[in-house]
C-alpha cells in the first residue's frame, strides 16, 4: 500500500470509524467490537485485540470483547507482556510496532500495538497482528494511536456505566447486593433452574431482637451489627451460593445445587457459625441470634413470588416458634396457596365477606348465635374456605385486617337482625387475633364502629350484648399480662369473651384464671375423636364440670351427625357447631 492509497484508506476509516462511534442503535461495547473487525479488514490484519491488564499485571483477552473473526489463535501472553513491558507510561512512547517470532511453532508475526488508558491509568494494549512479516507503515501507526485514544474514552464511558449500575445494585452500608440486584439475579436463576430442571433453594435470615439492640445502644451500633452479620454470613458461603441484604434487619441467600435437606444442613451451620461470634463493641461482647425460613422448589415453571412467600411465612414460623432457629417451608403448607398480592387485593376490593354457621342449643335444638367466618371471593364470587388463607394471612401479618373487615360487616348483620325483630338475646361471635388485639388504635376503631352503627350494642337489652368476641387459644401469647390490657377495653364495655379451640393450646387454664370468659368453645378434634375413647371423655366431662362451676357456657364444635349431638347433650355441653346443624352461609350486606 503506497502512502496515497494508505492516505486514502485511512481517511475512508476514519469516516467509517466516525460513523460507527456515534451510532445510537449500538452500545458501547458493540461499537467497538464493529470497530476492531472494521480497522482489522481496512489493516489488512489477521488479528485484532484488546488486552486488558489487571492491577496484578496479568494479562488477558478482555473479558467484554471479542477476538476478530480471522483469530486463528489468542495471542502468546509471553509476547504480549513484553510488549507491555516495553510500552511506558510516558507519552513519548505512544505506540509500538515491529516484528516477533513467537516460541509456539517457531511462526514470525508483525505487530503493531498502543496503550488504552482508564482514568489517567494505564488500562491496557489494543493490538494489531499480521503474518506478512513486514512492519506496519507509519501512517497506520499514527491512525491505530488515535484509534487507541477513541477507544479510551469509550472504555471510560464503561467503567463509569458500570460503576453507577454496581452503585445502584449495591447497598451502602454492608456492600452487599441490595434487593434490587437479588431480584435480578433470582430471575436470572430461575431461568437456569427451569433450563437445566435443578432444585431452586432460598433462605430469609432475620437478625432477632435487632430493634432492641438499636433501641438499647443506639443506631451507629445497629448498622455495625448489620455490617458484622454481612461480612460473618458472606465469609461461608460456599462456591455459587451468595448473599444480599434483602431489607432492614433481613438477608437473603441463595443456595445453587442443593435440595431441601441439603440446604437445610448448610443454614443451619450459617445459623450456629453466626450465634458463636460474638460480636465486639467496647470492651464486651454480644451474643447475637438469627432466624431462618427456607424454601425449596423444583419446577419446570417456578413462581419467584409464591417461593418468596414461602420463604417468608416459615420465617414467621421460625420468629413466633422461640426465635435462633431454621424452619423450612413444608409443600404441604396452606400457606403455599396464597400469597400477601392475593390478600391484599382482596380486601382492597371487598372481597373477604362474612359467612355465617349457626349455634343452637343442645337441649332444644334452637339457634341462639352464629360465627361469623371469613370467606375470600374471587372474582366471580364464589368463596374460598378459610383454612386455605387464614394460614398465610397469620404469616405475612395481614391476619387483623381480616378480622377488621369481617368485625365491621358482622356489625351491619346484627343490626338487620335486630331491626327484622329477631331474639334480641342471639348472639353474633367475631374472632380477633392477637395480631389485630396488639393495635389499640383497631381496638379503639373497633369500638368507635360499635357506638355509631350497633345501637343495639351500645343500648343491650337486658344487660346482654349481642357481640361476643372470640380468642383463640391456638396462637402463643409471648406476654398474657399484655393481652390482658389490650383487650381491657373491650371488658370494659360490657362485651363477652368465648375462648375457641380449648384444649389444644398453650395456656389453657391460664385463660380461664385470667380472663372473663363467657363461652369456652370444646376443640374440634376432641368432639370428633371422642367416640370409644375414654380419656378424651373423662377430658370433656372435666371442661363441662369445671365451665359449669363458673357459670361458663360450653359449645362443642364439628358436630356432624345426630349420634354425637346426642352425647355431648347428655355429657351436658350447652350448645353445638357443625355441619349436622348448618354449614356456613355467606349474606350479601350492604
Amino acid at each position: 500500500m503506497n502512502t496515497s492509497n494508505e492516505s486514502v484508506a485511512i481517511e475512508g476509516l476514519l469516516q467509517a470509524q466516525w460513523r460507527l462511534a456515534t451510532n445510537r442503535d449500538l452500545d458501547e461495547r458493540q461499537k467497538i467490537d464493529a470497530m476492531l473487525a472494521l480497522a482489522a479488514n481496512y489493516l489488512q490484519a489477521d488479528s485484532a485485540w484488546i488486552i486488558a491488564i489487571d492491577e496484578l499485571e496479568k494479562i488477558g483477552i478482555h473479558h467484554k470483547f471479542e477476538r476478530h473473526p480471522s483469530a486463528t489463535a489468542e495471542p502468546s501472553e509471553d509476547w504480549i507482556r513484553i510488549l507491555n513491558g516495553q510500552i511506558t507510561d510516558s507519552p513519548n512512547t505512544p505506540w509500538l510496532t515491529g516484528i516477533i517470532t513467537l516460541e509456539t511453532g517457531q511462526s514470525t508475526v508483525s505487530y503493531i500495538a498502543a496503550p488504552l488508558w482508564l482514568d489517567k491509568s494505564r488500562f491496557g494494549l489494543l493490538c494489531f497482528t499480521s503474518n506478512t512479516q513486514q512492519l506496519f507503515p507509519p501512517l497506520v501507526c499514527g491512525f491505530v494511536d488515535l484509534l487507541a485514544a477513541g477507544f479510551s474514552q469509550i472504555l471510560l464511558q464503561i467503567h463509569q456505566q458500570q460503576a453507577l449500575q454496581d452503585l445502584a445494585l449495591t447497598d451502602a452500608l454492608t456492600g452487599l447486593p441490595n434487593r434490587r440486584a437479588a431480584e435480578i439475579r433470582l430471575n436470572e436463576e430461575i431461568a437456569r433452574a427451569e433450563r437445566e430442571h435443578d432444585v431452586m433453594t432460598l433462605s430469609i435470615c432475620d437478625l432477632d431482637r435487632f430493634k432492641l439492640i438499636n433501641d438499647h445502644y443506639g443506631h451507629k451500633t445497629g448498622d455495625n451489627v448489620l455490617k458484622w452479620a454481612a461480612r460473618t454470613l458472606q465469609q461461608q458461603m460456599r462456591d455459587g451460593d451468595w448473599i444480599a441484604r434483602w431489607g432492614g434487619e433481613e438477608f437473603l441467600i441463595f443456595l445453587h445445587h442443593a435440595d431441601s435437606d441439603q440446604a437445610h444442613h448448610a443454614i443451619d451451620r450459617l445459623r450456629l457459625i453466626y450465634q458463636q461470634t460474638p460480636f465486639v463493641r467496647g470492651n464486651g461482647t454480644l451474643e447475637l441470634t438469627m432466624s431462618v425460613g427456607m424454601a425449596s422448589v423444583r419446577a419446570e415453571k417456578i413462581d419467584l413470588a409464591r417461593l418468596l412467600a414461602d420463604a417468608d411465612s416459615a420465617l414467621y414460623e421460625a420468629k413466633n416458634a422461640g426465635r435462633n432457629r431454621v424452619v423450612l417451608h413444608q409443600s404441604g403448607q396452606r400457606a403455599t396457596l396464597w400469597h400477601g398480592g392475593e390478600i391484599q387485593n382482596a380486601l382492597k376490593n371487598n372481597r373477604i365477606i362474612p359467612a355465617f354457621q349457626p349455634i343452637v342449643d343442645l337441649q332444644t335444638g334452637l339457634p341462639v348465635a352464629e360465627e361469623a367466618l371469613a370467606r375470600l371471593t374471587n372474582n366471580h364470587g364464589a368463596p374460598t374456605p378459610a383454612a386455605d388463607f387464614i394460614a398465610a394471612a397469620e404469616g405475612l401479618q395481614l391476619i387483623h385486617l381480616i378480622d377488621d373487615t369481617i368485625a365491621h360487616q358482622t356489625m351491619k348483620h346484627c343490626v338487620m337482625n335486630q331491626n327484622s325483630n329477631a331474639n334480641p338475646e342471639f348472639a353474633h361471635f367475631i374472632n380477633l387475633s392477637p395480631q389485630f388485639l396488639s393495635r389499640p388504635e383497631m381496638v379503639r376503631s373497633l369500638l368507635n364502629g360499635v357506638k355509631q352503627h350497633c345501637t343495639m350494642c351500645d343500648m343491650p337489652i337486658n344487660g346482654i350484648k349481642p357481640l361476643v368476641f372470640e380468642i383463640t387459644e391456638r396462637q402463643f401469647i409471648n406476654d398474657f399480662d399484655q393481652l390482658t390490657r389490650q383487650i381491657q377495653p373491650l371488658i370494659d364495655m360490657g362485651f363477652r369473651l368465648a375462648l375457641d379451640d380449648f384444649g389444644s393450646g398453650y395456656s389453657s387454664f391460664l385463660y380461664l384464671a385470667k380472663l372473663p370468659i363467657s363461652f369456652l368453645k370444646i376443640e374440634g378434634w376432641m368432639v370428633n375423636n371422642m367416640h370409644g375413647n375414654t380419656k378424651i371423655l373423662d377430658i370433656i366431662q372435666a371442661i363441662i364440670e369445671i365451665s359449669r362451676k363458673q357459670n361458663i357456657i360450653t359449645i362443642a364444635e364439628n358436630i356432624e351427625d345426630a349420634e354425637t349431638a346426642e352425647l355431648l347433650t347428655k355429657m351436658g355441653v350447652n350448645w353445638g357447631q357443625g355441619y349436622y346443624y348448618g354449614r356456613p352461609e355467606c349474606i350479601a350486606l350492604p
